[in-house]
Parts: C-alpha cells; structure tokens; sequence
C-alpha cells in the first residue's frame, strides 16, 4: 500500500515476477496478474484482513499516516 495512492481503496500484491492491484472490498485485480495458486492466496488473506486493509487504506490518505502491520498468511 501507498501513501496517498487513489481510489478505490486497494493495495499491491507481489507473488514471485507477478504483481497486481487488488480491490479490498471485492479481493478481485484491478489491473495487473497473478496466477491462479496466487491469487487464491491473496483472496483468502485478504478476507481474513478486510478491516485492517481498510484502515490502512484510509490511513495512507493521512498526511502522516501510520500504517498497523497485518499478519501473512499462515
């Protein structure tokens, strides 16, 4: 996630050479791709930690955000 980053409210997934945006609310890609086994890893993590995503998204539209650190998928 970035500071400041646009709308909708969604971070950055990083698996291996892939990379995509994925929606917080929906856990679908907004733009880039991640294989299949990926992505089912980043849904799964990203039900698990809907509210903690949101409240870093919110946070990063902060002039000083701080951001709460969130637990890998275990």
């Amino acid at each position: 996630m970035y500071a400041r980053d646009h709308a909708p409210p969604h971070f950055h997934a990083i698996y291996g050479d892939e990379e995509a945006v994925i929606d917080i609310h929906t856990g679908e890609i907004i733009r880039g791709r991640l294989s299949r086994r990926a992505m089912r890893l980043v849904q799964d993590w990203t039900e698990l930690h809907q509210q903690e995503l949101l409240h870093n998204f919110e946070e990063s539209q902060k002039p000083n955000p701080v951001f709460k650190m969130i637990e890998p998928l275990r």
